[in-house]
């Protein structure tokens, strides 16, 4: 397995987590917060990772810091294979600058999943400022997602792929929810490398 099909596993995870970043526009903050997420998830646009994400969601989905999360970012948002084909936005809780919400992913990277977003109100502008947990998980959606991701990549072989997927599938799932809401792809490594 070499480091292009590291970058592949490590890019569906920021794919995952990036989904959720764009516009708003309405009357109130409620539904100018169900706009942005909504529109994030089936749209893309690099500006948004500054213009609609902190760099704290940046960085949480990129596993990088500073300049790096937003150029990362950058880069995945022009990969429209990522975005959903829908998306339902459910508990928004406004309290002054900082909200919640829950969104349910249909298509894309995050297929199946429902996360829990925090999001801060910048200026007249609400931003993703992170994921703080999954409402909903479905593992088998996201070992899907791995598979096609490493199938696409082209590069390893069908039993590495196999090994690696397997090692997905029994990873406890509450460890899995940590390793994708963590951005940090060394588990994800230390996997490829025993699969090797």
């Amino acid at each position: 397995m070499n480091k292009r099909h590291l970058l592949l596993l490590s890019a569906l995870v920021v794919s995952a987590l990036a989904l959720v970043a764009c516009g708003s526009s309405g009357s109130s903050d409620e539904s100018e917060i169900e706009e942005a997420i909504e529109t994030s998830a089936t749209a893309s646009d690099p500006a948004n990772c500054t213009k609609l994400e902190t760099l704290n969601f940046s960085e949480q989905s990129a596993g990088e810091s500073g300049k790096a999360a937003t150029e990362a970012c950058e880069e995945e948002a022009k990969n429209p294979e990522s975005n959903a084909d829908s998306v339902a936005v459910s508990e928004v809780e406004v309290e002054g600058e900082k909200a919640t919400a829950q969104a349910a992913i249909s298509g894309g990277s995050f297929d199946g999943q429902t996360v829990v977003l925090a999001l801060v109100k910048e200026g007249d502008q609400w931003k993703l400022n992170e994921i703080t947990e999954f409402a909903k998980f479905d593992q088998a959606a996201i070992v899907r997602q791995f598979r096609a991701q490493l199938e696409k990549g082209g590069e390893g072989e069908p039993e590495t792929i196999a090994c690696i997927v397997e090692g997905i599938e029994e990873t406890p799932q509450e460890e899995l929810e940590e390793e994708v809401l963590s951005g940090d792809s060394t588990p994800i490594e230390e996997l490829v490398e025993s699969c090797s």
